[in-house]
């Protein structure tokens, strides 16, 4: 019997066992002495992961991961050899062996037979084809924030999620935070009086956000790093020569593979203007958006610019590149800051921090942390605290502020439908061309 075929065997003991026990009205937890040692799950027991993208935030994912009893990491994929060996040989570090395996194509780790999820840690414009891939093979997926790098590519991961049944969280850790949580049950529950408007500041004043501004000069073609497979890392996006700057971190700032820093921070905040305003699962009627780019060179993503996103409630979401990061919740009885990066909440009256949220009021609940939410939620098939759906309408806004400042115009947006109305050319750039052979 194969190793799969075992593992598929456990699962169907599992199951089955789950399936008596919620008959009988018993516990649905298997003892680990049943299958494996006392104080580590059994093999069976635990989820089997694979790690697509192994850069910085993927080891950094990859990390937390390792130290749950609960995961076993047994592979990574990246197209760039030295990463991927750094991450094999952290997996095998940990674990003591030389077991994990390695892939230069993430369509092979996504469809290997035993593994239960996938964490897609790769450039924004690969995030919804390998999430893809790993759902219709059966994978839950951790994928980081933004969800994909486009509005047609983020519905895309939202379909194959609720096609194959499969759970998907979002890497919007900002929102797992206990007093974020709490920051925002207090905007859902009126202690700030009724809610009409929400600012969002985005600084780009960080040393490399004024790197970016000044790169203004054509980026010199290099030769492509041995161990590198420079034309699939461009994957669908067109083809272009190798650069250093174009390549590891600096990508975010050239919008073929990621939205700047309107996606990059913006999907922390904006996110937490959607708990905290209930709009999870849904978006503004109207985004107008002004912004300014480098007249010339590589970097063509937004670095400074104000928006204004209007909901069909009337409520308004302003936004602009000034500090300090965070959202701002304005009601007609107070206000409330919310700042990101980190743990500082402030309120127009500290006693609107003190006030505790009752059992009839409107509860979001607290994570166990992020990685750890979505071990939990693949095991019990519950929603993680960032669903493919958040992440999606969290990724849609930023992507239509980004929309309105190419095109130089207000665009109206039925978040029903996803469409622009009576925009052609707007709705064209609801997703990517893809090159060839690529397609979702």
């Amino acid at each position: 019997m194969t190793r799969a075929q075992t593992k598929a065997s456990r699962r169907n003991f599992l199951k089955t066992s789950a399936w008596v026990a919620t008959t009988i009205g018993l516990p649905t937890i298997v003892p680990a002495s049943v299958m494996g040692l006392e104080n580590k799950p059994a093999p069976s027991n635990r989820i089997a992961m694979g790690f697509i993208g192994t850069g910085g935030k993927g080891q950094h994912n990859m990390r937390g991961f390792l130290g749950f009893n609960d995961c076993q990491v047994t592979s990574v994929c990246d197209v760039e050899q030295g990463r991927m060996q750094t991450a094999k040989a952290a997996v095998d570090k940990h674990y003591n062996n030389a077991d994990c395996r390695v892939f230069n194509d993430f369509r092979e780790i996504a469809t290997l037979g035993d593994l239960d999820a996938i964490c897609v840690s790769t450039p924004d414009h690969w995030h919804a084809l390998a999430s893809v891939a790993a759902l219709n093979a059966g994978k839950d997926v951790y994928c980081e924030k933004p969800l994909a790098n486009s509005v047609a590519e983020g519905r895309a991961i939202c379909r194959a999620a609720a096609l194959n049944d499969r759970i998907v969280q979002t890497g919007s850790h900002e929102r797992s935070g206990a007093g974020r949580r709490h920051a925002c049950e207090l905007v859902r529950n009126g202690r700030i009086g009724n809610l009409h408007t929400i600012r969002i500041n985005l600084p780009t004043t960080d040393a490399h956000h004024l790197d970016v501004k000044k790169w203004q000069q054509p980026q010199p073609e290099m030769p492509v790093p041995e161990g590198l497979d420079w034309d699939m890392w461009l994957g669908h996006t067109p083809n272009a020569p190798y650069t250093e700057k174009r390549c590891h971190f600096w990508w975010r700032f050239i919008l073929a593979y990621g939205g700047g820093e309107m996606t990059d921070r913006g999907a922390h905040v904006i996110d937490l203007a959607q708990l905290a305003a209930g709009k999870d699962h849904t978006g503004p009627v109207e985004c107008i958006a002004n912004g300014t780019a480098n007249a010339s060179g590589i970097f063509d993503a937004y670095m400074d610019y104000v928006f204004v996103n209007i909901y069909d409630d009337g409520l308004k979401m302003i936004g602009a590149t000034k500090g300090p990061r965070g959202v701002k919740f304005e009601g007609d009885e107070g206000w409330i800051f919310i700042h990101v990066h980190g743990q500082k909440v402030e309120a127009s009256d500290p006693r609107i921090l003190e006030s505790k949220i009752g059992n009839r009021e409107i509860q979001l609940g607290r994570s166990p942390g992020h990685h750890r939410d979505f071990a939990d939620c693949v095991k019990s098939r519950k929603d993680t605290m960032a669903t493919a759906e958040i992440g999606h309408r969290t990724g849609t806004i930023c992507h239509l502020n980004n929309i309105s400042m190419k095109l130089r115009r207000p665009i109206q947006w039925d978040p029903v439908n996803e469409v622009v109305i009576n925009d052609d050319e707007a709705n064209a750039l609801l997703g990517p061309a893809m090159r060839e052979p690529w397609s979702i």
